[in-house]
């Protein structure tokens, strides 16, 4: 059956702009802040490009990415220097941890100058940032070793299959997954402090290689991850029944290899952690569709042009470009931030039944555009 891709979801595609309003009084960051909900700022996602070189179905699908696709322009992405700038201030507002992604962030030319001018930034506690890059691997082993010496910590590495006739149906470019093991096997042979790999996991079209997968990590020290297929931007045709719960991932790994749980790292991590109970891995399950993780969301995300979202499947971004090519100070852009984060209120996962059932319209941005 052909899918259809609604003319609104086309226009949603970069969503809603909003301005980033900068309140009257202006107070200094004390690296504690919250938003309508208590939750911290603790994360920051910045998307450095809006290309890929894969079309995976569900997240850059080639129905609306063509070769006449209206990519941004040099000067509409932010510079590096404006990328490390507002990185400073959002670890003044408490950010830890910074991770690249895209689109394909190793598409972005110069990738290793960005990353060595965010790896010497530390926390307010006085610590490295925990810096971190996704990427779907085609371009990472030529840049594994570039990335490490420019001082990236850990690399996560996108792979929705092992067999290779299923992989190429899932990347929908005809990429062999022979160049991306090759690209982890790099990884780990320049030594990141952790290297990850991320399965998309999409119910009745690469279940089956859950196992295989797991079978084929273990022992090399990378961590694998495995993510409810996730109904992300407009135009991908999700539907629940494509969903695979977490709790039938492990089930099925669990008959095959048994496993003990893992105590969470910090409240608001996203993935359930698993080892393997005969010490020869560990894997890990993001339950984004069946175990919603609103209440602990800490993540904001900015878009490679310099918008601002407050969720994956946010509506609007927030225009923080406008104020990083004005005069404006630090204080004035710490100000900005802090008055969108203070007002977020955003709960899409907890409210997607209403919304699926269209008891609440809710367009939504795409994952390519601001990244997963």
């Amino acid at each position: 059956m052909k899918k259809i891709i609604p003319i609104a979801s086309l226009e949603a595609l970069h969503s809603e702009t909003a301005t980033a309003e900068v309140p009257l009084q202006l107070v200094h960051p004390n690296g504690f802040l919250k938003d309508t909900r208590g939750r911290l700022l603790h994360d920051l996602r910045i998307s450095v490009t809006d290309r890929c070189n894969f079309r995976c179905p569900y997240c850059m699908p080639k129905e609306i990415f063509t070769s006449d696709y209206n990519y941004l322009g040099q000067k509409e992405l932010l510079s590096f220097e404006e990328i490390t700038r507002v990185s400073k201030i959002f670890i003044s507002h408490g950010v830890e941890k910074i991770r690249l992604t895209g689109g394909e962030p190793l598409l972005r030319k110069g990738i290793e100058d960005l990353v060595a001018m965010l790896s010497p930034l530390q926390t307010l506690q006085q610590q490295p940032i925990d810096l971190t890059l996704t990427t779907n691997g085609s371009l990472l082993k030529k840049k594994a070793q570039g990335l490490k010496d420019a001082g990236l910590k850990r690399i996560t590495v996108s792979l929705d299959g092992i067999n290779d006739a299923t992989f190429r149906k899932m990347n929908d470019v005809d990429f062999p997954v022979k160049d991306v093991l090759e690209s982890i096997e790099a990884a780990v042979a320049v030594g990141f402090a952790s290297v990850k790999v991320n399965m998309v996991v999409k119910n009745g079209v690469n279940d089956h290689e859950i196992l295989p997968m797991v079978k084929h990590f273990k022992n090399t020290g990378v961590i694998v991850r495995f993510i409810e297929y996730m109904d992300v931007g407009n135009t991908n045709g999700w539907q629940m029944q494509e969903v695979l719960p977490s709790k039938s991932v492990i089930e099925r790994i669990q008959a095959v290899y048994p496993l003990t749980p893992v105590i969470s790292q910090y409240p608001s991590e996203v993935a359930q952690r698993w080892k393997l109970v005969d010490g020869t891995g560990e894997i890990g399950v993001i339950s984004s569709v069946t175990e919603t993780f609103c209440h602990n969301c800490s993540r904001a995300r900015l878009s490679m042009e310099g918008k601002l979202f407050l969720c994956l499947f946010a509506t609007k971004g927030y225009d923080l470009r406008a104020l990083l090519r004005s005069q404006s100070d630090d204080l004035v852009l710490a100000n900005a931030i802090a008055n969108i984060w203070q007002s977020r209120d955003d709960q899409y996962s907890e409210l997607r039944t209403q919304i699926q059932q269209g008891v609440i319209f809710h367009p939504k941005v795409e994952m390519s555009y601001i990244g997963g």
